[in-house]
């Protein structure tokens, strides 16, 4: 199969971060548009550069460097198929 029928979407690592970290605020926005031309691009405009808005308690006593490697080892299955660049905001949530 080729990278671009694997191209993973944002509904997709969506479900993935919602089973894996339990999220209070999630939003997986799909930037590959933005990026057509560029490296890693697929040339479909979709499926290949994602940012990640999330907050978890699980992220509590973690670094941002923790964090974010919590979010690849989640989101590491569809990096494998083809993801290239994830944006990843990870927040613990509020008082």
């Amino acid at each position: 199969m080729s990278p671009v029928m694997n191209a993973p979407t944002a509904h997709q690592l969506e479900l993935r971060l919602q089973q894996t970290l339990e999220p209070v605020t999630l939003e997986v926005l799909d930037e590959s548009a933005a990026h057509h031309g560029h490296a890693g691009a697929n040339g479909t405009g979709s499926g290949t550069h994602f940012r990640v808005r999330i907050t978890s308690h699980l992220f509590t006593g973690k670094s941002p460097v923790s964090r974010h490697r919590l979010v690849y080892d989640a989101l590491q299955d569809f990096i494998d198929q083809g993801l290239h660049a994830l944006a990843i905001e990870a927040k613990v949530p509020s008082p």
